[in-house]
C-alpha cells in the first residue's frame, strides 16, 4: 500500500515564497518659539508605516501543509493563505515638545 502523506526525497529550502515589501514614511516640521524660551521647539510629526499597504503573506501553517489526507484523498486546505506578516497601512500624528 502506499502511504499518500509522504512528501518525497526533496531538499530542505528548495522553494523560495515571496520578498517582503515594507515601506515607511515619516515628515516631521519645528517650530521654534522665542517668546516662551530660547530652544523651546514643538515638533509636529506625521508617521506612516507601510504607506503603500502591500500584502506580505505569510507562508502557509503547518496544519494546511499536508496535501494529501491519509486515505490519499486531497485536502482542501493544502497551500491556503490565511496570514499576513506585516499589518496594514498605519498613519499616526504626534506633537513633540523640546526645551
Amino acid at each position: 500500500m502506499q502511504c499518500f502523506n509522504l512528501r518525497g526525497n526533496a531538499g530542505r529550502n528548495i522553494l523560495k515564497g515571496p520578498g517582503l515589501a515594507n515601506l515607511d514614511f515619516s515628515l516631521f516640521k519645528n517650530n521654534l518659539f522665542k517668546g516662551i524660551s530660547e530652544d523651546f521647539n514643538a515638533q509636529f510629526r506625521v508617521e506612516v508605516f507601510n504607506i503603500l499597504n502591500h500584502a506580505n503573506f505569510a507562508p502557509p501553517t503547518l496544519a494546511n501543509s499536508q496535501i494529501f489526507d491519509s486515505a490519499g484523498g486531497l485536502n482542501a486546505n493544502a497551500g491556503l493563505l490565511t496570514a499576513t506578516t506585516t499589518s496594514a497601512r498605519q498613519i499616526q500624528f504626534a506633537i513633540k515638545f523640546v526645551w
